[in-house]
C-alpha cells in the first residue's frame, strides 16, 4: 500500500475531454501526470494547468508549453504548410500539431515578451483551443507557472514509470519496516546480555 500511496501523491490522471490536444491527445484518452515544481516545466512539455478564472471551471486543462519567462513567441514566418511560430527569433518545428496547421483559423499575429515566471501555451489541434492566443489582453495570453499542477507522462513511458515508482515507494516501506524489526531484535538482544542482579543487591 505504501508504494501506491507513494504514487498517488507524485502521480495523477485525468481524461481527455476535448479534441484541443488532438492528434497526440483525444476525447476519451486516460493521461498520466507528474506532479512537478514550476521550475521544472520546459518549452515543449504537455502539462495540466488550472485556470479557474480564465476557463470559469475548476477542471484541468491540458495544453503545450510553447514559452517560458523571458522568450519572445511570434506568429508567425510564412504561410499554408510553411507557416512557423517563432521563439525568440527560431523557427519552431511543431511535428505534433493537428494537419500541420500554426495558424488554427486564428486570424490576429502575436509578438509577445513572456513575463518572468509566466508562460505561454498552445494547443495542438490549434483550431479547436481556446490558449494563449485567445487572452492575449492578459498579460500576452500567459499564465502563471504557478497554475501548473502536472507533466504529461508519454503514453508509452507511463506504465513503466509508475510501476517502477510503485515497486520504490514499496521498497521504501519494507526498508522502514526491516529497520523497525531490527531495532527490536537489537534491544531485546541487549536486554538479555545483561545478567541477572545478584540476590544481595535485591533491595526489599
Amino acid at each position: 500500500m505504501g508504494g501506491v500511496g507513494y504514487a498517488r501523491h507524485a502521480f495523477g490522471s485525468a481524461v481527455v475531454s476535448s479534441e484541443s490536444m488532438t492528434p497526440a491527445y483525444g476525447p476519451g484518452d486516460r493521461v498520466f501526470y507528474e506532479r512537478v515544481d514550476a521550475s521544472e516545466v520546459r518549452r515543449g512539455d504537455v502539462v495540466m494547468l488550472s485556470a479557474p478564472d480564465r476557463y470559469h471551471s475548476d477542471g484541468l486543462v491540458m495544453q503545450r508549453v510553447i514559452g517560458v519567462g523571458g522568450d519572445r513567441v511570434k506568429c508567425c514566418t510564412g504561410d499554408g504548410p510553411g507557416a512557423r511560430i517563432t521563439v525568440n527569433g527560431k523557427p519552431l518545428e511543431e511535428p505534433y500539431l493537428k494537419d500541420g496547421d500554426v495558424y488554427g483559423g486564428f486570424p490576429m499575429p502575436y509578438d509577445v515578451r513572456v513575463p518572468e515566471g509566466r508562460l505561454f501555451l498552445l494547443g495542438d489541434h490549434r483550431s479547436s483551443a481556446a490558449d494563449s492566443r485567445a487572452f492575449l489582453s492578459d498579460h500576452g495570453g500567459t499564465l502563471p507557472a504557478s497554475a501548473i499542477r502536472g507533466r504529461v507522462l508519454d503514453g508509452s513511458a507511463a506504465p513503466g514509470v509508475l510501476g517502477a515508482v510503485i515497486i520504490a515507494g514499496a521498497v521504501m516501506v519494507l526498508v522502514g519496516v526491516g529497520l523497525g524489526i531490527a531495532a527490536f531484535v537489537v534491544r531485546r538482544r541487549a536486554r538479555a546480555a545483561v545478567p541477572p542482579a545478584p540476590p544481595w543487591a535485591m533491595q526489599v
